[in-house]
């Protein structure tokens, strides 16, 4: 396990540094940062005196390195909207994008792993073919039109829920809803597929020999084995849900993460979307290596593959 586990901290730690290199560069893909902080209205001496003030005329893997070793000290530099730092404009924003992120893996993985169960149980029974029907419409159908109809209809027509901002708990009732749907397909699927598989096993068929109780059958060896594939996708699912929020934020007027990058990007306040990317994308890193770690901690036959 210590070698299994020192191998993926080891790739965990060149992605991130890989991730960090992207999030610097993505400043220069846009062409002169300096031209663009200095906006259209800006001259050739603006531009100049940006690219003085910021040190953008100095060598690339300079600027990188001097980079790092801020984000290293818990400085993500300074806001050019706002003009203050951008850890307080992110620690204000992140716990928005934190309670829906974790809010929707919840709900999702509360119905998805009963309904993949209960849908695997019978194939091609009502169970199952309900639980496709919502897999399907669930990856068909566009998050954005999904909440701007929860939003007519709950909001508008019978006025049960808040439609924007987060002032109370019931403010995060539809969005959690909306984007808890997006994720719900793939972890029923996965679910379902597991238990299929695990439910025709030798060590089934045993246990059912053995005399012991369907449930008990069901409960104490299928479900235990069958969800093993669904923590790694949980994982990235959660990841998904935190790093890709920014229509559900935009429609439901969440004040944050996703909406931030959104309105740092029409403002080309590049330092905070630097920040934003980077962060985000660490979450998602983390989060995938953890599942890595846990699926081979519940399963050894994992980490003597590796």
């Amino acid at each position: 396990m210590l070698i299994y586990l020192a191998k993926r901290l080891v790739v965990a730690l060149c992605v991130c540094i890989a991730v960090s290199l992207l999030s610097f560069g993505l400043m220069f893909l846009v062409g002169d940062p300096a031209i663009a902080i200095a906006g259209s209205g800006g001259s050739a001496r603006d531009a100049e005196a940006i690219r003085a003030a910021y040190g953008f005329d100095r060598p690339f893997l300079v600027q990188y390195l001097d980079w790092i070793a801020r984000v290293l000290q818990g400085n993500l530099g300074q806001s050019i909207y706002f003009n203050i730092p951008v850890t307080e404009i992110i620690g204000a924003r992140l716990p928005v994008t934190l309670q829906l992120g974790i809010f929707s893996f919840l709900l999702a993985l509360v119905v998805a792993v009963p309904l993949g169960i209960a849908a695997a149980l019978k194939p091609n029974g009502l169970t199952d073919r309900l639980a496709l029907l919502l897999a399907v419409t669930g990856q068909a159908i566009p998050s954005f039109w999904l909440g701007l109809m929860a939003i007519v209809v709950f909001g508008v027509w019978y006025g049960l829920v808040p439609i924007s901002g987060a002032d109370t708990w019931r403010s995060y009732i539809l969005p959690v809803v909306v984007l808890a749907y997006s994720a719900m397909p793939a972890m029923m699927r996965i679910t379902r597929s597991g238990m299929i598989d695990v439910m025709g096993a030798d060590y089934i068929r045993t246990a059912y020999a053995k005399g012991l109780s369907g449930w008990h059958v069901i409960a104490g060896h299928a479900v235990r084995n069958a969800i093993l594939p669904l923590v790694s996708l949980a994982a990235v699912q959660l990841g998904v849900l935190l790093s890709g929020s920014i229509v559900i934020e935009s429609v439901f007027a969440l004040n944050g993460l996703g909406r931030l990058a959104w309105e740092s990007l029409l403002r080309a306040d590049l330092p905070v979307v630097q920040a934003i990317i980077l962060i985000l994308s660490l979450l998602y890193v983390l989060l995938t290596t953890a599942g890595d770690l846990l699926n081979a901690w519940l399963d050894p036959r994992i980490r003597g593959a590796r």
